[in-house]
């Protein structure tokens, strides 16, 4: 299976091109802004550079949150125009699904997957659920734990301090392999479907004026 698989909720873009579990290329840029147009550039190069035409992808896969507010929105808008498109399958993956696939040797530890949302406040993938928390509202570990995500090492910090069971993990940002493999096991019934749509825990930062716009729009 040839999956494009890319990623721009969390201070980076990346893209990916994923044949039966084998990364194929790659290209990757950091980036807390210009989400929308750097990867769409991303994604072309890295087309062009394989010779891969759309429209012979097999399955395209998008992380969908939590993350940026812009990010989130430019990757999905991005994947749900290339599959309309060329009518190539779509899914959506979690930033926590991703970073789950990276660490499958951590036994009986529960992942948590921490995101800072820059605003003060973490995003906390476990369990299937995302809460959007402070880091001294975090809940109680009820068990050893591993953590994982740029947040991860205040949050493991915090942790440690209560006394909790806690194992820091190196992975901090999503990679296209992942991306693609969960993607690819939720295409096949593997795990439960997940459409391509924004996981926004938060509302945007961004808001429109309580008096409106002004001058109005013209009609």
């Amino acid at each position: 299976m040839l999956v494009l698989a890319f990623d721009s909720a969390v201070g980076r873009c990346s893209a990916g091109l994923v044949h039966d579990g084998a990364l194929l290329a790659a290209r990757q840029e950091d980036a807390s802004r210009g989400q929308a147009s750097l990867l769409a550039v991303l994604v072309q190069e890295l087309l062009d550079a394989t010779g891969v035409p759309p429209d012979r992808l097999d399955l395209i896969g998008v992380t969908v949150g939590p993350g940026s507010f812009t990010g989130i929105r430019s990757g999905v808008a991005l994947a749900h125009g290339i599959a309309l498109a060329t009518g190539v399958p779509l899914v959506g993956v979690t930033v926590g699904e991703a970073l789950a696939d990276s660490l499958p040797l951590l036994g009986t530890r529960r992942l948590w997957s921490a995101i800072d949302n820059r605003r003060g406040r973490i995003f906390l993938e476990r369990d299937g659920a995302v809460v959007a928390c402070a880091l001294d509202a975090l809940p109680a570990a009820d068990g050893p734990v591993a953590v994982a995500g740029d947040a991860a090492p205040m949050v493991a910090a915090r942790l440690a301090a209560r006394g909790a069971d806690v194992m820091l993990t190196d992975a901090r940002l999503p990679a296209v392999r992942h991306i693609a493999e969960v993607a690819a096991r939720r295409l096949a019934g593997a795990i439960p479907p997940r459409a391509a749509q924004p996981l926004y825990v938060e509302p945007p930062e961004a808001r429109l004026p309580a008096g409106g716009l002004r001058p109005p729009p013209v009609a």
